[in-house]
């Protein structure tokens, strides 16, 4: 097990078409870290440059302490599992998790250990003698799990595993990698998509946008704390809500102004931190779940403001009441008890601890 340094690391294509642009990252001893980000991020060509599938433009990447430059794939002790399972299926299960082992000609009883013990770690102890084709989809997926960690590499590396799973089967799934790694302790990388996933599984979680790192930390740190509009709306769901808003210095107290002369008082404790964006406008941000009745929240450092809902979206453990506000789509969280109807008018009200100021011409939260 070991440590991965990304340092000051480029890949540009012909046309000078960089997709990562010199990003830094240190992945310490053990920890799980996810990438992600949508499509064409950068965030799966960061983990091929990892695993010596890409090439590196220009930088450093450290495996262990050991730059890994001009290593090999096979020589860099890493392990890695796709979205495509890749057994093959005139083999076992079996000798698929074996067969790594078998080429590098290890001693018949340790393959026989370490293949016991990753079935073991997967519940799959059952299915050795099956083909892939009397597997579902998640046993196919623990048996590629499997097939990484009999090889007890240094790193795993995970090129979004899920993808091709039912969406109950990868929640299922999301417990089962999440258990594997309590187990065996395996410094991992993980890409996906789906920041759901991210947000589950991750120690740290790195987010990407155009080939560049946005913001990398504890899950909840991003969602509580985003440093930038991006993060702010992509961690999250449903995402965070957005209004155009003008900050105003009245009588010694800032507030802000948001559409349909809604007027909301900045509490005391952030009035330093926002002062500086006095006369600006600016975007508002503030999630779901802080954009409630009245009833759910603590009266210190709400605005209370009437709005007519257009879609109301019954889930079981919350209804979702979608809004429009000069041409922004809102949505609030309330409690499934609380009636609500498309066209009716309705108090709602904002929690100020949570908003979140954003200047509109760097996307940084202020």
């Amino acid at each position: 097990m070991a440590e991965v340094s990304v340092r000051k690391v480029v890949k540009a294509y012909e046309g000078n078409v960089q997709a990562v642009k010199g990003i830094d990252l240190e992945i310490a001893d053990h920890e799980f870290v996810v990438l992600v980000g949508p499509s064409g991020c950068g965030k799966s060509t960061t983990l091929r440059m990892i695993a010596g599938l890409e090439e590196i433009t220009s930088g450093e990447i450290a495996i262990g302490g050991t730059v890994v430059n001009d290593i090999p794939p096979r020589d860099r002790d890493i392990a890695m599992v796709f979205q495509n399972y890749a057994l093959y299926p005139h083999m076992s299960v079996y000798e698929n998790m074996a067969f790594g082992l078998t080429l590098r000609k290890f001693p018949k009883e340790e393959i026989a250990r370490r293949v016991n013990n990753a079935a073991r770690i997967l519940d799959i102890e059952t299915l050795l003698e099956r083909k892939p084709k009397a597997l579902s989809g998640g046993q196919r997926q623990r048996v590629a799990m499997g097939r990484a960690i009999v090889r007890d590499p240094k790193v795993f590396l995970f090129d979004e595993p899920l993808s091709n799973l039912d969406a109950k089967l990868r929640v299922q799934m999301r417990t089962e990698i999440k258990k594997v790694h309590q187990t065996v302790r395996t410094t991992t990388v993980y890409v996906t998509h789906d920041q759901v996933e991210a947000m589950t599984l991750a120690d740290r979680v790195v987010v990407m946008n155009h080939g560049v790192i946005e913001q990398v930390g504890p899950p909840q740190e991003l969602y509580h704390h985003p440093k930038t509009r991006f993060v702010a709306g992509f961690i999250g769901s449903p995402a965070m809500n957005f209004f155009p808003a003008r900050v105003e210095n009245g009588s010694g107290a800032l507030r802000v102004l948001l559409p349909n002369n809604i007027v909301l008082p900045v509490p005391a404790d952030r009035t330093a931190r926002y002062q500086g964006a006095a006369g600006r406008e600016v975007i508002f941000g503030i999630r779901p779940e802080h954009l409630t009745e009245p009833k759910n929240l603590d009266r210190d450092n709400i605005s209370v403001f009437e709005v007519t809902p257009e879609v109301i979206e019954p889930m079981g453990m919350e209804t979702l009441v979608h809004f429009w506000m000069q041409g922004a789509e809102i949505c609030a969280r309330i409690d499934p008890t609380t009636p609500a109807e498309p066209g009716r008018p309705m108090e709602l009200a904002a929690d100020l601890n949570h908003m979140h100021l954003i200047d509109t011409e760097s996307g940084r939260v202020l």
